[in-house]
């Protein structure tokens, strides 16, 4: 390495100054990426241009990434198959009795949406539809319906099957199967806090409550959701026990959503079905071409051996796994304000992968620290993708909803901080059932 003309000093500059300078100029963060990457190439001698695209192409040549795009169809086919309509039935008969009806419903359905889907992103472009508009003509504020339509989509990448996970589970080599069980907890913890969020904004404004369903209504609602509620249990369930991969268990998803779709609900036509797949491929491609260019950018890093200067200077703190744990988290807290989640785990997560061995986490705990402390950072600015697609549905700027999201985040910080100091909050689903997942 001595030959190099850039020290790892140098070389970390230029990498994330230009990167940081395509953010301020508002280049979108995977074509940032790549263009960060491109002086290196050009100057020193023992690389190419070509090494952008070959590393860009072996990110893309994996089996798992695949189940992103169907994860994804999945998720357009239950919207436009009716299967939606369906869960929110069902989330109306188990809490539309509680104060804040429609705002309780809308966190409920995110829980059973993100068993689905696995990408937040969709869920807050779906729900933001369905509940936004309807909340404030029951009398919600804009800025609190489109805060909690905007933080509770983010349980998608943390109840699986989550997308982060499986991204997580490829790059950093951590079964896909322990993760899809440690995130049940987390999330569903996350679900809870919220749902008392609620509830208090909704007893000290008054917002409007529902009658009670009869047992009837709740039990029919039951029954129609029944078919949809398999399909997290046939993903889940079928990675978990062994009968097929991440990949495929994302292909029979959307082979089962299809059938829900077409054969039960009889709800989705072909003109239904060519919109699911157009909006599959936009999503799908934004977020594949993220991984490329930043796998591009991480095999620079570690050319340069950038991680291992980063790492030098923090190892020499001594931290335990507690104070090794918040330190972990803060890194991605900061790092999700700017960057997708995706290239943060692949960048980021690679460079504290060693740190969270040497400190003795178990690599189950350590993603779970990541992937629950970069789910904030869809909501927060300057990045907050789900934030700003929430706030594109309302026709609101980003800063009339900050307030109500900063409030809603802190009983959720709380649940992270348990993550980090509770490690058996993660850990305790995988060692009863998969205990082989774990190290």
């Amino acid at each position: 390495m001595t030959s190099l003309i850039f020290s790892p000093g140098q070389a970390s500059m230029v990498l994330f100054g230009i990167f940081f300078l395509m953010l301020f100029l508002r280049v979108p963060v995977a074509v940032a990426l790549g263009l960060a990457c491109l002086p290196m190439l050009v100057i020193e001698p023992h690389l190419s241009m070509m090494v952008l695209a070959q590393e860009t192409f072996n990110a893309y040549n994996s089996f798992i990434l695949l189940a992103v795009p169907f994860f994804l169809l999945t998720a357009n086919l239950m919207n436009i198959g009716g299967i939606t309509d369906r869960l929110v039935r069902l989330a109306r008969a188990l809490v539309g009795w509680m104060p804040g009806s429609l705002a309780q419903v809308n966190v409920v359905l995110s829980v059973f949406f993100a068993g689905i889907s696995g990408s937040s992103t969709a869920d807050a472009a779906s729900q933001g539809k369905l509940f936004i508009e309807a909340q404030i003509k029951e009398g919600y504020h804009t800025s609190f319906s489109v805060a909690i339509t905007a933080v509770s989509s983010v349980m998608a990448v943390i109840i699986p099957p989550s997308i982060l996970m499986i991204v997580w589970g490829g790059v950093l080599t951590t079964s896909i199967g322990a993760l899809f069980l440690a995130g049940i907890v987390p999330g569903l913890l996350i679900a809870v806090v919220q749902m008392a969020t609620v509830h208090v904004y909704a007893t000290r404004r008054g917002y409007p409550t529902y009658a009670a369903s009869t047992m009837r209504e709740f039990f029919g609602a039951i029954f129609v959701a029944i078919p949809a509620l398999m399909t997290p249990v046939i993903i889940i369930g079928g990675k978990i026990f062994g009968w097929f991969t991440a990949t495929e268990s994302a292909c029979i998803a959307v082979l089962y959503a299809g059938t829900l779709s077409l054969l039960v609900y009889r709800e989705m036509k072909l003109p239904g079905l060519y919109r699911a797949l157009l909006d599959t491929g936009r999503l799908a491609g934004a977020a594949l071409f993220c991984v490329g260019t930043a796998s591009a950018f991480g095999w620079l890093m570690a050319y340069y051996q950038i991680p291992q200067a980063i790492l030098g200077g923090v190892s020499a703190w001594e931290m335990g796994p507690i104070a090794t744990g918040f330190f972990i988290a803060a890194v991605f807290l900061v790092v999700g304000c700017f960057l997708d989640a995706i290239p943060a785990i692949i960048i980021v997560g690679t460079i504290l992968q060693p740190l969270a061995k040497s400190a003795g986490l178990d690599p189950v705990h350590f993603a779970m620290i990541g992937i629950v402390s970069l789910a904030f950072g869809l909501v927060t600015p300057p990045y907050g993708l789900c934030l700003m697609i929430s706030c594109s549905i309302a026709g609101i700027r980003l800063g009339e909803a900050l307030k109500d999201v900063m409030i809603m985040l802190m009983p959720m910080f709380a649940v992270l901080m348990l993550v980090i100091l509770w490690p058996q909050v993660t850990l305790f689903i995988p060692s009863l059932i998969s205990p082989e997942f774990l190290r």
